[in-house]
């Protein structure tokens, strides 16, 4: 970048080159004369930084180890290192992982003796995230409670109370939890004039990566380090800003501009990665959000196929499509590894990893642990496994430590009380109260003891979908939501579970599907294949960054995609669609989108879905519509594809 100094805003398109823009931006103040420990370069992860500095000095021969790069939080615990003296901060400062600041946060609820086990109170992971949250977006807390977890709002008062005892722990500790290495950097901007002018006349030069990504916090200390010299370069996508839920401001990147009026704005549109027909589908999806930075990427590649736009009858045989549509891919030429399914939520991709598990199509998962595999399918499956199962020991045992005042220990000496019965249930249903459980641990017993009996009943033990709703609705929803951050998510995964369920009539025929499952891993690669060689499934926010030859995006119903959280607001409909747009910017060589036509409710009423908004919306020239019949019989299916309909 020739570019001289003062505020710079780079829109980097997708797949238009923005680390080669950073490195070349570096390299060129280099050369220039510029000192390299005058620069100070802000990435989201280490290696990021260290990449961009390996090339700037394959690019000009020189040593980069001066240049003060790296992280936001790597970059603050350095300056603060020297400076945090100034508001308090020993130099000698412990950093508290994210394991530590739950480990603390638990101690800090210890030591205010709240009752966490006559009600459902916060644990440590839980009230990490709160506490981060409203840290780095600068909101207040009782917003940011009522936002992300309404259900604790009885709590408000004592959950405050624990992030003050856990400050004070901290302070007493010498420590810094991440957080706080942001929050300290900004002190020292904001609280110590002479502090902030050493830093601002310290470096020349401050340069951002991903900027759109950055949150409230770490927008302020950008600011805070350009004020004065003011020669501050950000690099990023506004259409790729898709981390709300993590924090992220898009305002950030929106008002660059405004806060910084004699910015230079240059927009990269030349795009290397997609064809042309990608591209206009992608152009054509985000020209519906207003607030962007308006502009057409274009391709340096030749022509490719239209996207495909491809409805089917049901989720099963969205599955089988997308199953077949691989094979036919890895057939013409491609890797499987070059091949990649993207969905909005992780729960979307039961049916299609059953799918390939069953086809045998090996395949890696990218948004999280296989679904059988999760901690929360396990834990609800316990449930039902102690009811056609009486003597599974473990299965017993993890169900048991989901109650209050019931631990390994405990859970130990309820199933040693009963494992020597024939029946241990009928033993369990009469069990009085060991002597050796820890006082009023029979009172988390009773509500198991109630549980488990309705679910030996003949109606449960026929639906196991209604099984699988009684235990969630009954303990798990209220536990899911106090263990987990992100407790909505996983109970949007139980739900996909029982509505999986609905297809067996008794509990033993669904247990013993699904742990067949969870032995056939999917990862078996066929003969004569790379053993690394597999499909990738991926969440959208996961698979940013990356790229494949050629992928699916299934679910695009209404409802689904967008979420129906994200769209009961504008702002939201936005981020989802900038969503969308990342999901089809993945591909370099084809892409095709599928949703279901019909899906069964709880209830097991079919009902008729919607397309995507961001489906229907497209101009009818941007993609195909494809109609497919699929045999019943795997390996006799064949996609029918007509006209492209006008």
């Amino acid at each position: 970048m020739l570019a001289g100094g003062g505020p710079i805003l780079v829109i980097a398109g997708a797949g238009s080159g923005k680390t080669r823009t950073l490195v070349y931006r570096v390299a060129r103040l280099i050369e220039s004369g510029t000192d390299p420990s005058r620069i100070m370069l802000l990435t989201f992860t280490n290696k990021a930084a260290r990449e961009m500095l390996r090339r700037v000095e394959m690019l000009l021969s020189v040593d980069t180890r001066r240049l003060m790069g790296g992280t936001f939080h790597s970059v603050g615990s350095r300056l603060l290192r020297r400076f945090g003296s100034r508001i308090g901060l020993s130099p000698n400062f412990t950093i508290l992982d994210e394991e530590d600041s739950r480990e603390v946060f638990d101690a800090a609820t210890s030591d205010l003796k709240i009752q966490t086990l006559e009600k459902r109170f916060p644990k440590g992971d839980v009230l990490s995230d709160l506490y981060s949250f409203t840290i780095n977006t600068g909101r207040r807390f009782p917003e940011v409670l009522a936002e992300r977890a309404p259900h604790f709002l009885p709590l408000e008062e004592e959950i405050v109370r624990v992030f003050q005892r856990y400050q004070e722990r901290k302070r007493t500790g010498n420590a810094c939890d991440y957080d706080d290495l942001l929050l300290s950097w900004k002190r020292l901007l904001s609280e110590v004039p002479e502090i902030a002018a050493q830093f601002a006349a310290s470096y020349d030069h401050v340069l951002v990566d991903e900027y759109q990504d950055t949150n409230q916090l770490q927008g302020d200390i950008v600011d805070g380090m350009g004020k004065i010299r003011r020669n501050v370069a950000v690099v990023g996508d506004d259409a790729q800003a898709i981390y709300s839920f993590r924090g992220a401001s898009f305002a950030n990147i929106l008002g660059f501009p405004e806060r910084y009026p004699d910015a230079k704005v240059f927009r990269l549109t030349l795009n290397y990665r997609s064809t042309p027909e990608i591209l206009a589908l992608a152009n054509s999806s985000i020209s519906h959000n207003q607030k962007q930075f308006e502009k057409d990427l274009r391709a340096s590649r030749g022509e490719g196929p239209l996207p495909a736009v491809v409805p089917l009858a049901d989720v099963s045989e969205q599955a089988r499509f997308i199953a077949q549509r691989l094979l036919e891919w890895h057939d013409e030429g491609d890797a499987l590894a070059d091949l990649a399914v993207l969905y909005r939520a992780h729960y979307q991709a039961l049916e299609l990893q059953i799918e390939l598990t069953r086809r045998g199509i090996p395949y890696e998962i990218r948004s999280g642990t296989r679904f059988f595999e999760q901690r929360h399918v396990k834990d609800v499956l316990a449930f039902l496994k102690v009811v056609v199962n009486p003597k599974d020991e473990l299965s017993w045992k993890r169900a048991l430590k989901i109650f209050p005042r019931i631990g390994e220990r405990s859970a130990s000496t309820v199933w040693a009380a009963i494992a020597g019965s024939p029946d241990p249930l009928v033993a369990f249903r009469a069990l009085g109260e060991p002597a050796s459980l820890p006082r009023g641990a029979d009172a988390a017993l009773k509500p198991f003891r109630s549980l488990v009996t309705r679910l030996d009943s003949p109606s449960l033990r026929s639906s196991p979908a209604e099984a699988i709703r009684f235990v969630v609705e009954s303990v798990y929803a209220d536990y899911a939501r106090a263990k987990f951050p992100n407790g909505g998510a996983r109970l949007d995964d139980l739900e996909q579970l029982a509505q999986f369920a609905q297809q067996y009539e008794s509990l033993p025929g669904f247990l013993e599907e699904v742990t067949l499952f969870n032995e056939l891993s999917g990862e078996d690669v066929a003969a004569g294949e790379p053993s690394d060689d597999r499909v990738v499934l991926s969440s959208v926010h996961q698979a940013k960054g990356l790229e494949w030859s050629r992928i699916v995006v299934m679910w695009l119903s209404e409802g689904r995609f967008p979420s129906y959280r994200a769209a009961t607001t504008e702002e939201g409909v936005e981020e989802e669609r900038r969503l969308f747009y990342v999901a089809v910017t993945r591909a370099k060589n084809e892409v095709a989108f599928t949703y279901p036509m019909l899906a069964r409710d709880r209830y097991g009423v079919d009902v008729i879905l919607e397309p995507s908004r961001f489906v229907s919306e497209l101009p009818e020239d941007v993609s195909e519509r494809w109609t497919v019949e699929l045999e019943a019989e795997v390996g006799a299916e064949e996609p029918k594809k007509p006209e492209p309909v006008n």
